[in-house]
């Protein structure tokens, strides 16, 4: 399984909720895969989409859900933490693990060489973390995984290597990306929708 059919089976799941999603490929990906106001692409920060989507999950009610590279996630470890410390019930954590940093040249990161992404999310208190290794059990477990509410859930998907073909960058500016989700959120606004102005 790539990582675009990974990206591929979380978006057939979502609807109103919020996606933050991991700067290079995965967020060309995810624009390619199934663009809307409520994505949230990060263009050029590695390792804060975590962090920004915790951020959202304290500060909005509705469903947060972050597309992470275990690469990134490895690179702001801090975050697992701070999310297990909190436990905010409406956030679901996908970690995409194809063991390479595949926007700078696919070097290989420590998962390659035994880092455990399931059990570090677990002992830093995300007690609801299940593995997802192919196509299949993916299809299985995130349709119930995504819109659980018994606090926060981390899904670490395991991948191939490479990706899908090339895709163009996102072609919209960080602003512009930050004031439609913003729009979004605002346009026929209710309880759920009700967020902070932490954007």
């Amino acid at each position: 399984m790539t990582r675009y059919q990974a990206i591929q089976l979380i978006m057939e799941q979502v609807t109103g909720e919020i996606v933050v999603c991991n700067l290079g490929h995965p967020s060309q990906e995810l624009y390619q895969v199934k663009d809307r106001p409520r994505n949230f692409y990060m263009l050029g920060t590695m390792g804060l989409a975590s962090s920004i989507g915790l951020g959202l999950a304290m500060t909005c009610r509705r469903k947060i859900v972050v597309i992470e590279g275990e690469g990134s996630v490895l690179m702001n470890l801090g975050t697992l933490s701070t999310i297990g410390a909190n436990q905010p019930d409406n956030l679901c954590l996908i970690i995409i693990d194809n063991s390479a940093y595949g926007s700078t040249g696919f070097q290989p990161t420590f998962t390659s060489r035994g880092t455990d992404m399931a059990k570090i999310a677990r002992s830093c208190g995300i007690r609801n973390t299940h593995l997802c290794e192919d196509a299949a059990e993916c299809g299985r477990k995130i349709p119930e995984l995504l819109h659980q509410s018994s606090g926060p859930t981390c899904i670490v998907i395991k991948t191939d290597r490479g990706m899908s073909g090339g895709h163009p960058p996102v072609p919209l500016t960080s602003v512009e990306i930050k004031n439609r989700l913003m729009e979004s959120l605002n346009e026929g606004r209710n309880e759920e929708d009700s967020c902070q102005q932490s954007l």
